[in-house]
């Protein structure tokens, strides 16, 4: 991480070498002068990490903050904790009476899970970098560093989050455009015009992607993902109304162009209005446009506008290109399904084509 730069606060939990100090009690001498150990043992942990007193939960955290009570920093040294004194029945005591004090190797405290041995590495990534960019190099680093084959790298923390989420969004994403495709097929009893109505998807995502681009975002799991499954169910009802009234046209005897070219004719209007509003109506989340009414002011970029700026974009550039294409694809697939059913009719004995049943 350090070699690659784009991390802070790097910790780890490998056992460092040191040196500690071990305090041995002469219980005998400690009755001799009546001090307590128990009491003793609270005094030093006063000099050293404290005693935990209470504990509490900030705001900004997501467990529980203990409150120690110790010394000051300036008087948590080795002289003071061999000059302390107790509190005994003849007053206070020196511990240096009773107790010695000896030096000894820092030993490390081994973590294991699942019986494996495990050293936790931690660290922020630096202001500006991606997370996500930062871990794929620091992965591909990993690889090239050619590890021992009993050393496994897992990622966890945000990395694991972002797995997850997107895991789950897939499944969501998934289970939405199947139940969208059995209400189509039940409802129009074509499954080419029900792939055709779901075509608009693969459409959108493009736009979505488009519209990242000129807003100069990075396309999150999360938001972008959560954008393109409210995009999936929006972009699919221009298609409904097309092929909709291509087919009343078509039941009321026109021909398929004719159907086709008066479906793009008549509906132009209301798809191009729907689409249209709805991606101005998203344009202040998408430019980060903040209007406090109250102290009437104009803030771009707030910071509580920058959490929808990703899902806005997504699906407000989603939305202009999937109506676009639509507009064009939808009539020529339809007509292009009408010329293959006209060439696939049985032709007459001396020619011509004989009419379907």
């Amino acid at each position: 991480m350090e070699r690659q730069g784009g991390f802070t606060d790097i910790t780890d939990t490998r056992p460092l070498p040191g040196v500690e100090w071990s305090i041995r009690v002469d219980r005998s001498e400690a009755a001799r002068f009546g001090a307590d150990v128990s009491l003793l043992g609270q005094a030093v942990q006063l000099l050293t990490q404290g005693i935990t007193v209470a504990d509490y939960r900030p705001d900004d955290a997501e467990g529980s903050v203990d409150i120690r009570v110790r010394f000051p920093s300036q008087d948590r040294t080795l002289e003071d904790l061999q000059s302390l004194r107790v509190p005994t029945n003849a007053g206070l005591v020196p511990i240096s009476n009773f107790v010695t004090f000896a030096p000894s190797p820092s030993t490390g405290t081994i973590k294991r899970v699942d019986q494996k041995r495990v050293i936790t590495i931690e660290a922020n990534v630096a202001p500006g970098l991606l997370g996500d960019d930062q871990i794929t190099t620091l992965q591909a680093t990993l690889e090239e560093a050619q590890l021992p084959d009993r050393v496994v790298c897992t990622c966890v923390g945000v990395a694991e989050d972002q797995q997850d989420a997107m895991i789950f969004l897939i499944g969501a994403f998934l289970t939405a455009i199947g139940l969208m495709f059995a209400i189509l097929v039940t409802q129009f009893n074509s499954f080419y015009q029900a792939f055709l109505v779901m075509s608009a998807i693969v459409f959108s995502v493009a736009g979505v992607l488009m519209g990242l681009l000129v807003t100069g975002r990075p396309f999150g799991i999360v938001m972008g993902g959560i954008g393109v499954i409210a995009l999936a169910g929006i972009v699919v009802n221009n298609n409904i109304v097309l092929i909709d009234t291509y087919n009343d046209l078509r039941r009321s005897g026109q021909s398929a162009l004719e159907a086709a070219l008066r479906t793009g004719a008549q509906r132009l209007r209301p798809v191009l209005l729907t689409s249209v509003t709805t991606a101005l109506g998203l344009m202040p989340m998408v430019i980060g446009l903040n209007i406090d009414f109250f102290t009437r002011e104009i803030v771009y970029g707030a910071p509580s506008s920058q959490w929808w700026t990703e899902l806005s974009s997504a699906i407000a550039g989603g939305l202009v290109i999937a109506t676009v294409l639509t507009l064009v694809v939808t009539p020529a697939m339809l007509m292009l399904a009408e010329k293959k059913a006209h060439r696939a009719l049985p032709k007459r004995p001396g020619g011509g084509l004989l009419p379907a049943e």
